[in-house]
């Protein structure tokens, strides 16, 4: 099967990424594809910067109504007109090599659903390249985000993520809920036979527009998220996503213990931030960085931790809908 491609990309106003994302667009190797660019019901459009590209790149520019990321990446996908789609996050940026790389690996050994990792720029801020470490390493996360070892039954990221037009037709693209729609989809792709398949050199930089409360909030929603998708995918579950609800109370019973008994119960707590710390310092050569990653990691796990825990309370245990007891997990 000859393969057309089509960026998808939605946009809720954030027109100062756009232009970052274009520009690596312009500096890509090939361009035998066409960027669809879907804005969300923006209040601050990006269409003014879509045209200072539109005679250096293949764009097309859609203005909808806001309905959030998924429907609106549902959206660019119908009216593209290739026949592969590659749907991109508005704060990531591309390395020069992306398309050429995706582009063969597909041609060469096809699968319906891809998704490649992410990481930091050298030019990002320190706390940027701390969130990266804590979202992306083995050591925090287990490379669910992006690991070689994810090979089989990868979950793509929709910051990253590609998908054929046949995927899109036979599951009806992305679901309402925000975030989790990309795994959702991803399950849904593998229930209806096709395969999903992980990239390793497909990276893309990737910003997240962040600071520590919205770092908070984001993995605070990742976690009232997964056990929504437990429950719509039972097969998908893991023990793993247990982990940073194990960590709180790891972390709890460590400090109680150390006052209540000996210092040396928090030996093994200790331990493992000094794994971060050294971890993300040595990857990045920065001492700032390794400290900031502490922090990141605590933010993380509590966040996410105390989170699964209570959508676990409420959605596997006392059977409430999601939609009912989370609605701002769900656009109409």
């Amino acid at each position: 099967m000859q393969l057309h491609f089509s960026f998808i990309i939605p946009v809720y106003n954030r027109p100062e990424e756009i232009e970052e994302l274009l520009q690596s667009f312009s500096k890509m190797e090939g361009q035998d594809y066409e960027i669809v660019i879907v804005e969300d019901g923006s209040s601050i459009d990006c269409k003014e910067v879509v045209q200072k590209f539109s005679d250096k790149l293949p764009i097309s520019y859609y203005f909808k109504e806001n309905t959030g990321p998924g429907d609106s990446r549902n959206y660019g996908m119908r009216v593209a007109k290739g026949n592969y789609f590659i749907i991109l996050d508005s704060d990531c940026i591309l390395k020069p090599d992306y398309f050429k790389v995706v582009r063969s690996h597909l041609q060469n050994n096809f699968t319906d659903c891809f998704g490649g990792a992410d990481t930091a720029h050298e030019n990002f801020s320190s706390l940027q390249k701390a969130i990266n470490f804590t979202m992306t390493s083995f050591i925090t996360t287990g490379g669910i985000r992006g690991h070689k070892k994810s090979i089989q039954k990868f979950e793509p990221r929709s910051f990253n993520m590609g998908i054929s037009k046949k995927a899109f037709d036979e599951t009806g693209g992305f679901s309402k809920i925000h975030p989790g729609e990309d795994p959702d989809l991803s399950q849904r792709i593998l229930k209806a036979g096709l395969e999903t398949q992980f990239i390793p050199n497909a990276q893309v930089f990737h910003k997240r527009r962040i600071s520590w409360s919205k770092f908070y909030t984001q993995v605070k929603k990742f976690g009232l998220v997964r056990p929504i998708l437990n429950s719509w995918h039972p097969q998908s579950s893991k023990i793993t996503f247990w982990f940073p609800t194990l960590f709180v109370f790891f972390t709890m019973a460590s400090l109680l213990l150390s006052f209540l008994w000996s210092i040396w119960a928090c030996v093994p707590l200790l331990s493992y931030l000094l794994l971060v710390f050294f971890g993300a310092a040595l990857q990045n050569k920065s001492i700032t960085i390794g400290f900031l990653a502490l922090w990141a990691v605590l933010v993380q796990f509590f966040g996410y931790g105390l989170a699964f825990l209570k959508s676990t309370f409420y959605i596997r245990f006392l059977k409430k809908d999601p939609k009912k007891k989370f609605p701002h997990l769900f656009f109409k």
